[in-house]
């Protein structure tokens, strides 16, 4: 049964969570989070990381805006140590939104300047900083209205009559991805994520069981891993970044990637089999998550309030967390040459940092991602730093304010504690009856 956020002190948020069955990771020594771990020889300073989450507020051309690079400023200043961009569209048909970031050979200067400031903004943290770079296939909407390109049909998720991508135009998107790399690589990014996750092209290719005659898809793993292994092959070939994919592990929809025949439980061997190519390939960081922010987000964001119009799931908030950190810490045991980063903190609020410290201690992951939480509290890894512990005042609380304002195309951010800009983007939205 749902139930909200109501914890005042730990041992209450761990008798709940003993209630549900598995024991919640949790340390009050914190120190675990400000070891730090290395890619190679880059020296990663601690293991808290900015997840990414779309602002929606690009100008007309993809380049960052004002509210843009404000936000990625913000992150900077925070303290967290890897700061991974949120999605960037590699071509117009594939943004999700009309103010998607999108790099392109015009703007990339733009994106040089951001990164250069956010690198001067924090010399002690020398963040390590990822481009997400993505096709949104059948949640596009570049323009402000649906417009689906698919691998496949899927009963359960089709609206409308969605465009079946051929072979031939995957593999122009394929070439738009090496492209968009070539130029993260041109503006100083540290490395790309050729984005796996959410239902977004790259991640429905991974279930394109249905997908008849194509090299991209059909029943073998091999043809429906093919598109986004031969994507990175080429880039590192071609272009010479580092590859760090954020990757469903499951769907937990019926068809979905990593999820049982009835779509009910969590099946990895697929998950697993993928990351043996990775490791393969040289991946040697890999964000994990799960679900989907469109079919079911309680899985990908544990919340205590829904969107309006949206409805309370039946699990507990926190068997949501617990699911995610345990699905992570599989990864993370199974893998244990590749850094893996966990999501799904930022409902913990608080205590977020005693339970990411107690993963990252017991080796169940190397790095905890923050995404509704880094919109909300940007410095929480500096006040930790500064003070041991997280501030409640300052911490998300899990409205779904970020993602109502997203839903409708406006630009996102925390409506509790950035009130001044996001919290008037919310009454305008009410304003306006959504």
């Amino acid at each position: 049964m749902h139930q909200r956020f109501k914890f005042r002190e730990s041992s209450e948020l761990l008798a709940r969570a003993k209630e549900l069955g598995p024991d919640l990771p949790f340390s009050e020594d914190i120190t675990a989070l400000f070891k730090p771990a290395y890619l190679g020889e880059r020296k990663i300073i601690n293991r808290m990381l900015v997840q990414p989450m779309e602002g929606y507020d690009s100008l007309p051309d993809g380049s960052p805006s004002e509210l843009t690079i404000r936000r990625y400023h913000r992150y900077a200043e925070g303290g967290s140590a890897i700061i991974w961009f949120e999605a960037i569209a590699v071509r117009h048909d594939g943004k999700s939104n009309p103010r998607q970031l999108m790099i392109t050979a015009a703007n990339t200067d733009k994106y040089k300047k951001l990164i250069a400031e956010m690198r001067d903004m924090a010399p002690a943290t020398d963040p390590f900083l990822v481009a997400q770079i993505t096709h949104s296939g059948r949640y596009s909407k570049p323009d402000g209205k649906p417009c689906p390109l698919v691998p496949q049909n899927n009963p359960l998720l089709d609206k409308g009559d969605p465009k079946v991508l051929s072979d031939s135009e995957l593999t122009e998107i394929r070439d738009s991805m090496v492209l968009s790399a070539r130029l993260a690589k041109e503006a100083g990014f540290d490395a790309v994520d050729l984005k796996a996750c959410h239902g977004y092209l790259v991640h429905e290719l991974l279930s394109s069981r249905d997908r008849k005659n194509s090299v991209y898809g059909g029943e073998e793993p091999a043809s429906r891993f093919r598109f986004l292994l031969e994507t990175i092959e080429i880039i590192k070939s071609e272009v010479g970044i580092a590859i760090t994919p954020r990757l469903n592990i499951t769907d937990l929809y019926k068809g979905g990637f990593g999820t049982s025949s009835d779509g009910l439980y969590p099946d990895l061997t697929e998950p697993l089999l993928l990351i043996s190519e990775f490791r393969k390939l040289g991946v040697s960081l890999l964000n994990i998550t799960m679900g989907s922010p469109y079919y079911n987000p309680y899985v990908v964001r544990p919340f205590d309030t829904p969107v309006p119009g949206g409805v309370l799931p039946e699990e507990d908030p926190l068997a949501g967390v617990i699911r995610m950190t345990e699905g992570t810490a599989l990864i993370q045991r199974s893998f244990p040459d590749i850094l893996i980063a966990g999501s799904g903190y930022s409902w913990l609020r608080q205590f977020a940092p005693n339970v990411g410290a107690a993963v990252v201690a017991s080796g169940d992951a190397a790095f905890i991602g923050f995404g509704r939480n880094s919109f909300a509290y940007p410095s929480m890894p500096a006040d930790l730093l500064k003070t041991g512990k997280a501030d409640p005042a300052k911490v998300c609380i899990t409205c779904s304010g970020c993602t109502r304002l997203i839903q409708n195309l406006r630009p996102g951010g925390c409506v509790t504690r950035d009130r001044e800009i996001y919290g008037e983007e919310l009454k305008k939205l009410i304003r306006d009856g959504k």
